[in-house]
C-alpha cells in the first residue's frame, strides 16, 4: 500500500472513531436526560444567541412543570396536530412522511416535514434546524435512542417542556403565562388547541396572535382531540 494509500485508510478510520465518540457523547446524554430534566437545550442555545445580539440581556421565558401538571387538554391538542400514531410508533411515521414527501412533491416546495414528536425532539434538543442529509441521520439515530431508551411518557414531558412557543418562550408553562395568564395546568381546550396550532411557526403567531389561519387549525385540532391517545 503506498503512503497516500495509507493516509487515507487512517483518516477514514480516524473519521469513523470521532463518529462513534459522538454517538457515544449523545447517548450518555439520552441516559441522562431520561432521569433528570434538561436544562437548555441545543435550540434554546441558538435562538437566545440570536436574541442578544439585538437585546443583549435577554433571557428565555421557560419553566419545567412535571406531566402531571400540564393540561390533558394540551396533551391530546399537540399529540392530534403532530403526531396522531405518537403511543403506537417507534419513532418515525412511515405513512406520514410518505404523505409529506407527494404534499411537497405537489406544491414544489416544502410545506410538510412529516416528522413525529420524538424526531422533533432529538432535533431540538441537540441539533440546528439547518437542512442536511447529515442531521437528518443523525435525527434518526437520535430517535432511535429515545424510543428505546424512554418512555413514551417520558419523551412526551420533555417535549412539552422544551419546544419553542413564540418570541425566547419554550415549553407548555412559559406558553400558558405568555399567552393566557395562566399555568400549563389550567388551559381548557380551545386554549391547548391553539398553542397546538402554534407549533409549526410560533414565532409568526406570537407576532399575529389572531392569524385566520390560526383559527381554522385551531378548529381542526378541537375535532381531533376526543380521538387522541396519551401516554
Amino acid at each position: 500500500m503506498s503512503v497516500v494509500g495509507r493516509w487515507l485508510k487512517w483518516a477514514a478510520l480516524a473519521l469513523v472513531g470521532l463518529f462513534l465518540v459522538w454517538q457515544l457523547w449523545l447517548l450518555g446524554w439520552v441516559l441522562f436526560w431520561g432521569w433528570v430534566n434538561p436544562g437548555e437545550t441545543r435550540f434554546m442555545e441558538i435562538r437566545l444567541t440570536e436574541l442578544r445580539q439585538k437585546v443583549p440581556e435577554a433571557q428565555l421565558k421557560k419553566q419545567w412543570v412535571p406531566y402531571e401538571r400540564i393540561s390533558i387538554h394540551l396533551k391530546r391538542a399537540i399529540i392530534s396536530a403532530e403526531d396522531a400514531k405518537f403511543v403506537d410508533h417507534e419513532g418515525f411515521d412511515w405513512e406520514g412522511m410518505q404523505k409529506a414527501l407527494e404534499k411537497n412533491q405537489k406544491k414544489g416546495r416544502f410545506a410538510a416535514g412529516g416528522s413525529t414528536i420524538s424526531q422533533q425532539l432529538a432535533k431540538n434538543l441537540f441539533l440546528t434546524p439547518t437542512k442536511s442529509y447529515f442531521r437528518k441521520a443523525e435525527e434518526a439515530i437520535i430517535t432511535l435512542m429515545l424510543e428505546n431508551l424512554w418512555s413514551k411518557r417520558r419523551i412526551l414531558e420533555v417535549y412539552l417542556n422544551v419546544i419553542e412557543w413564540g418570541n425566547g418562550v419554550f415549553g407548555a408553562e412559559a406558553a400558558a403565562r405568555h399567552y393566557y395568564n395562566a399555568s400549563a395546568a389550567q388551559l381548557g381546550p380551545e386554549q391547548a388547541a391553539r398553542l397546538a396550532g402554534m407549533v409549526p411557526n410560533p414565532r409568526y403567531y406570537d407576532r399575529n396572535r389572531n392569524a385566520p389561519g390560526l383559527g381554522r387549525k385551531t378548529a381542526i385540532i378541537l375535532g381531533r382531540m376526543p380521538g387522541a391517545e396519551v401516554p
